[in-house]
């Protein structure tokens, strides 16, 4: 008898893979598409759609998932589940493009969706607090010399991007005006801009007055973890700025009340719709799609378990076709609210990892240096 060995392969290389076992290097690349798989949910489809999105899957081999009643009739809209291999789905996506029921339309998308790719090399947010009452290091560089000092540090360990904020929007913390941002800011600002520093600059503010003022002192990016719930005008002013990027992130209600029982349904689906709302009303404001970043907003209304679902299936959101920004740096879903920073940045360092590995586009961290380390190792 044959004594066969069989591995599961969870390499996401496969065309390595395929290198490996000598497949014919003119196809490999084409090949792959065979071996890479992605499900897809499609929400609220008619009935009519629904069936025939399940019988072109079935016809080339791959499945759909519906309510168990779309086959009777009984039930008006039904999501469904698609899955197959890119190759499969890209068949399906062309098969519906000659189907009525403005099929055509999801075809063209899930052609788009198959050709999502991720980033070669994750990028590192450095953060610098100007606050008194951040959650981690609140206090520590309000002073512009402090904070300048920091800065420098940030620079020197090799921070892609520097995230400065002079507002808290840890949970329970309340609002700071424009001026007593501005009066934290400005001076850094100023500073980056006398020392010709380079580095890309993003502001943490909700405040589009804030926002404007900074973006014209040399600001890259804005960081509204409002997702423009806060100021309506942030998302007309950002527009004005087509070299401006901006990150859109989710969250369940503001700092006062966020953490006040947060509950959802399907977590991840009331993500994935609102930051795909957002990003409509951005694009709809006149903001570049190019220029979106979201985030998932990891402890803003949030509980413990709701973050580790966000870290565990951040994926889904690539769907989106934006870059991905997440920060949990020191945050409390490490459970570990009465211990050193030091020791908080080894277990970040342990989750961020995983999301280094999965090739995320972004993460936001307190202790760049030990994170740069890491990604050299890995890399």
């Amino acid at each position: 008898m044959h004594d066969f060995l069989l591995k599961e392969i969870t390499n996401t290389d496969i065309e390595k893979e395929l290198e490996i076992i000598g497949f014919d290097k003119s196809y490999r690349h084409k090949a792959k598409n065979k071996f890479e798989y992605k499900n897809f949910k499609i929400f609220d489809l008619t009935v009519a759609q629904a069936n025939i999105i399940k019988q072109t899957a079935l016809s080339i081999g791959a499945d759909c998932a519906t309510h168990r009643e779309v086959i009777t009739g009984k039930i008006e809209k039904s999501s469904c589940i698609l899955g197959g291999s890119i190759s499969q789905l890209r068949k399906i996506a062309q098969k519906l493009q000659a189907q009525p029921f403005g099929l055509k339309i999801l075809g063209e998308i899930i052609q788009e969706k198959c050709n999502t790719t991720y980033p070669r090399k994750t990028k590192i947010m450095g953060i610098l607090n100007l606050t008194t009452n951040s959650f981690s290091d609140g206090g520590n560089y309000i002073e512009t010399d402090k904070a300048i000092e920091h800065l420098n540090k940030l620079l020197k360990d090799g921070a892609d991007i520097i995230d400065i904020g002079a507002e808290s929007t840890k949970p329970y913390s309340q609002e700071v005006s424009a001026d007593a941002q501005l009066e934290k800011l400005l001076p850094i600002l100023n500073h980056i801009k006398n020392n010709n520093i380079k580095t890309t600059i993003s502001i943490d503010t909700r405040n589009a007055i804030v926002a404007e003022k900074c973006i014209e002192l040399g600001a890259n990016i804005i960081n509204d973890v409002s997702g423009f719930e806060h100021d309506e005008h942030m998302a007309e002013t950002l527009a004005k700025y087509p070299d401006v990027k901006i990150i859109i992130q989710h969250s369940q209600g503001s700092p006062e009340t966020m953490q006040n029982n947060p509950q959802y349904e399907n977590l991840m689906d009331e993500i994935y719709v609102s930051l795909k709302q957002k990003i409509d009303y951005a694009l709809l404001k006149g903001i570049k799609k190019e220029n979106i970043i979201i985030d998932a907003g990891i402890g803003f209304g949030k509980t413990k378990d709701h973050n580790f679902e966000i870290i565990k299936r951040w994926q889904e959101l690539k769907t989106l076709n934006c870059p991905i920004l997440l920060g949990l740096s020191r945050k409390s879903l490490l459970g570990m609210s009465e211990a050193s920073n030091d020791e908080k940045d080894i277990y970040t360092l342990a989750l961020n990892s995983i999301l280094i590995n999965q090739n995320i586009d972004y993460i936001r961290v307190h202790n760049v240096e030990v994170h740069k380390k890491l990604q050299n190792i890995l890399n």
